[in-house]
């Protein structure tokens, strides 16, 4: 079994370490940044004092932190990964960050004789916990190979994309079609309840059609039922879209409909609901319809 560096116990890191851990790895926490929660110490996992200590431990560092900035600080601070690496070992970022800078990361990490991967996921704290992420990589085959197996404890739909910053690039694009969609559930489901049918027999109805997703099946439930605790948070959504505006500016191409949707997710952090689920989205529309939606039980 690996020795596995895993930097980010939040929402999604907690349980990926977890699974890691079921699947018989041994894992190393840095304490710098936030303390290990106790559930993932013991016989198979340890708390060390620097991401740099972490790293010289270990054989593979997955990261699964927030955003660009975070992955930087904890790859190349003075106590960072880079600091502790030795020729051979792999680098998974597992984060949602800039395809951009992900290509300067790896190859940063090339010229320590290193190799980096870049393996963002989708499936949420739902996949997380399950085992069941997208898993969306890029690097070298050779490195997507020997990272398999971590992989296989963490997700099923696993695929190589390509060359450092396509697994990147790939996540984005995630991004892009999950808020369109969650726009076009919101608008579709308000758009039935003003009308003044029942929407949650128009989501049934829906269900069986060629309108019929993933989105519409969960977010459009969450809407109907008004459970926006989050599983992935506004404010992570719109970094998201963020990064996907800058790539698209980088690029020399416009993507209309993802800028109308940031500005949906603008809005709901205007009125303090950047931590609740994206399909809270629902709400900026509804303040601007002057309508909640509203069921047949309702």
């Amino acid at each position: 079994m690996a020795k596995i560096g895993f930097i980010g116990t939040g929402i999604m890191g907690l349980p990926m370490a977890e699974n890691l851990q079921k699947a018989g790895h041994q894992l190393f926490f840095s304490e710098l940044y936030k303390k290990t929660p106790k559930k993932l110490l013991g016989v198979q996992g340890t708390a060390l004092a620097t991401p740099k200590v972490v790293a010289e431990k270990t054989d593979y560092i997955i990261t699964m932190v927030p955003d660009t900035h975070h992955v930087e600080d904890v790859l190349f601070s003075d106590t960072g990964v880079v600091q502790g690496l030795s020729r051979g070992k792999v680098v998974i970022d597992m984060s949602s960050i800039c395809p951009i800078k992900t290509k300067e990361f790896a190859k940063r990490v090339a010229l320590l004789k290193c190799e980096y991967i870049d393996a963002p996921v989708s499936g949420g704290e739902v996949g997380a916990k399950s085992a069941t992420l997208t898993i969306m990589a890029g690097g070298t085959e050779t490195a997507f190979q020997r990272a398999m197996p971590l992989f296989e404890s963490l997700g099923k739909n696993i695929t190589h994309v390509g060359e450092n910053g396509a697994g990147q690039t790939c996540k984005v694009a995630n991004q892009i079609i999950v808020a369109l969609n969650i726009q076009a559930v919101s608008e579709a489901l308000l758009f039935a309840s003003k009308a003044g049918a029942d929407p949650q027999k128009v989501r049934d109805a829906l269900m069986g059609g060629f309108a019929s997703s993933k989105i519409l099946e969960v977010h459009g439930q969450r809407m109907l039922d008004r459970t926006f605790d989050p599983g992935f948070r506004i404010r992570l959504h719109q970094k998201d879209l963020n990064l996907a505006l800058s790539s698209a500016r980088a690029i020399q191409m416009t993507l209309p409909n993802t800028a109308n949707t940031q500005e949906l997710l603008n809005s709901c952090a205007a009125q303090g609901n950047s931590e609740l689920d994206h399909s809270a989205l629902i709400t900026a529309i509804e303040t601007m319809a002057d309508h909640k939606l509203k069921t047949g039980d309702s």
